[in-house]
């Protein structure tokens, strides 16, 4: 089963998890209020960078006869779509530049470059998502409607062919994402003519943007349209499988919890921020992978505060790890070859029915729940005056007593279990490596 306690699962009493929400409610005034030029100028400098470099690579790909132009042609024509699609389109979308009062960069009039159309992924994700981030049956994005990601997903035969669906889905993402929308939008509505008219819209979207990378470019091209359309197909793909990559390493690698909608009860704001801290998780990155990404690598920021410009997220994960630390809770992260690694590994093995897999439904590295906590081992941790232990500790502590108790079963370690309860103590007195 999913999380369906979260001040348990967190090992925080309410106390805490209110006092963890006042900080990082600080944490956005602060960063608010400091909102300016420097941010401003940011934002218009990527688009212009943006407009440039697609420009300059269609012009390359139309121009030049040779086969190394068009491989690097096409190459900056992807890069320009990924950073169209993640650092400026899906953080306009999110209203994180609605503060400059600028027509050209606000949510409500962005359109970005792909098939689906902005005003309904707005909804099945700014809202659905965002705000019930990994909870079953409320969050569509949880596998997306057609991966198996968690245990509390029903197995069926169709998730046999979950690795095949995989690639399908990494090729056309963003008809996913825009199919996604759709539904999402369509649900809204009830009756026949209102639902209709969704369905329109989206197919004027597709018609626009089919026209356009299919038809128009490559016509400009003239006798070279060959080129220009295959170049156009590549960078589509890529766009989509480098989105589906960032998207799949903030949500699905281990760590990265799901919960029950019982954990929606009467929650706080600070309860929500927690869930957001618990249900996603980070990839390391440089200055240069950030960019690409549109700053998902900080996938835990980008869920606490949606609403901030992405170039200041790097500034706002030292403050957020920092109350990880205090508060003794992991801080997923990761490279992003892990983060991928581990992801592939949850949709590989959830592909088979539960009855051929190890792990209990409430102790997977990708499906936990307040319940792994309850053991019946007699090794106990011992009690450290004075330190506040939450989640962070709790998990390393089950790995200890795991290691433990495969040892003791073994006949192996019966002679160290007074060191490993020594090393246990000294882990307590020091912060403990964050998960992930």
């Amino acid at each position: 089963m999913a999380i369906t306690d979260i001040a348990v699962y967190a090992h925080l009493s309410k106390e805490d998890i209110e006092a963890l929400g006042t900080e990082l409610d600080a944490i956005h005034r602060d960063v608010s209020e400091s909102l300016g030029g420097r941010d401003a100028a940011y934002i218009r400098r990527t688009i212009r960078f943006q407009r440039v470099l697609d420009t300059a690579a269609r012009l390359l790909i139309a121009v030049n006869r040779n086969k190394a132009s068009w491989l690097l042609g096409t190459a900056a024509l992807a890069a320009a779509k990924c950073i169209e699609n993640m650092e400026i389109g899906h953080n306009v979308s999110h209203g994180q530049w609605d503060w400059m009062n600028d027509p050209e960069i606000h949510s409500s009039t962005w359109e970005w470059d792909m098939v689906g159309l902005s005003s309904q992924w707005r909804y099945s994700h700014n809202f659905r998502h965002h705000l019930y981030t990994n909870v079953l049956d409320m969050d569509d994005d949880i596998g997306f409607g057609v991966m198996r990601v968690t245990r509390d997903q029903p197995w069926q035969p169709s998730h046999l062919f979950q690795p095949v669906q995989n690639l399908l889905l990494a090729t056309t993402f963003e008809w996913g994402i825009g199919l996604h929308g759709l539904y999402a939008d369509r649900d809204r509505f009830e009756t026949k003519a209102e639902k209709s008219a969704v369905t329109k819209a989206f197919l004027k979207k597709i018609s626009r943007q089919a026209l356009k990378d299919y038809v128009l470019f490559p016509a400009l091209s003239g006798k070279r349209w060959r080129r220009a359309l295959t170049a156009n197909v590549t960078a589509n793909v890529v766009r989509n499988a480098w989105t589906y990559v960032v998207i799949f390493c903030g949500h699905f690698p281990d760590g990265a919890e799901k919960f029950t909608p019982a954990a929606l009860e009467d929650e706080t704001k600070s309860e929500w921020y927690l869930r957001q801290m618990l249900g996603t998780a980070n990839f390391d990155a440089g200055p240069t992978l950030a960019f690409a990404s549109g700053n998902l690598c900080y996938q835990i920021e980008h869920h606490l505060f949606p609403d901030l410009p992405s170039n200041r997220y790097a500034e706002i994960a030292v403050r957020v790890r920092a109350l990880c630390d205090k508060y003794d809770l992991p801080y997923t992260s990761g490279s992003l070859l892990r983060q991928y690694l581990l992801t592939m590994r949850t949709i590989h093995k959830l592909a088979v029915p539960d009855r051929f897999l190890i792990a209990t439904s409430d102790d997977a590295p990708e499906t936990a729940s307040e319940r792994k906590f309850q053991t019946g081992t007699t090794f106990t941790v011992p009690e450290i005056s004075g330190v506040t232990t939450g989640l962070r500790t709790a998990l390393h502590n089950g790995r200890v007593r795991l290691e433990l108790e495969a040892g003791l079963k073994g006949g192996r370690l019966r002679r160290t279990a007074a060191r490993v309860r020594s090393n246990i103590a000294g882990s307590l007195r020091a912060p403990v490596a964050g998960a992930g």
